[in-house]
């Protein structure tokens, strides 16, 4: 609060209502999957229950876009063959490019076409296809940097926020994303604790932000999260 004074304090008539502290729950998969020329890479993945999506890194916490739609629909490892050949090209590419790159038979890749347009996961557009997602970010490598450990657990009378999701439906996620060679060893529940600051206007509205206690950022939960 006091690293943030001046940017969330506007004045003296803006003031600081008290804190509180909110556990944000994560599935820390530990997993294998093959690097390129054929070498095998082995870490962690640090999953939202909440958002539903990866994150990247934990320094800036940048994540993921377009998980929680693959996991709203229950995509499968067919669909997702289509969803990266397309986030390979930039989100878009037309029937024959896919064709050549997916190598397969034109009634099957009609068939996985078919079959994510019907979940909403592509839209066409004349002959080309494109991600249904507005800056989608799926080619990732199946690994999240850690620059800070996750060591904290919520006491007893913590404020969780509820799970959105299975630990089961993220696995199932990630097995159909990262393909046959990608495999999870072990799981574990964890909390991310975020701070709850809310400011009272000189109208007597609040404005309440959120910040990541782990690395100390601005911390942006789904929208209706209380």
């Amino acid at each position: 609060m006091e690293a943030h004074r001046k940017e969330l304090l506007k004045d003296s008539e803006h003031v600081f209502l008290e804190p509180s502290l909110k556990f944000f729950p994560y599935l820390l998969m530990d997993v294998k999957y093959t690097r390129a020329y054929d070498k095998t890479g082995e870490g962690v993945i640090l999953w939202g229950l909440v958002d539903g999506e990866m994150v990247i890194n934990t320094s800036t916490w940048e994540k993921t876009h377009g998980f929680t739609d693959c996991i709203a629909s229950s995509a499968t490892r067919q669909e997702f063959k289509v969803i990266n050949a397309l986030a390979s090209h930039g989100g878009s590419w037309d029937r024959d490019g896919l064709s050549r790159y997916l190598n397969i038979e034109n009634n099957v890749l009609d068939t996985w076409i078919d079959s994510c347009r019907k979940k909403s996961l592509i839209v066409q557009n004349g002959n080309t296809y494109r991600l249904h997602l507005q800056s989608p970010k799926l080619q990732v490598i199946p690994e999240t940097r850690l620059e800070h450990w996750l060591v904290t657990k919520p006491t007893k009378h913590a404020q969780r926020v509820q799970k959105r999701y299975r630990a089961s439906q993220i696995e199932n996620i990630a097995k159909a994303a990262f393909g046959n060679d990608f495999a999870v060893r072990k799981t574990l529940e964890i909390f991310l604790p975020v701070y709850s600051i809310v400011v009272q206007n000189p109208d007597s509205s609040q404005m309440t932000t959120y910040w990541n206690a782990l690395n100390g950022k601005r911390f942006l939960p789904p929208y209706d999260i209380e």
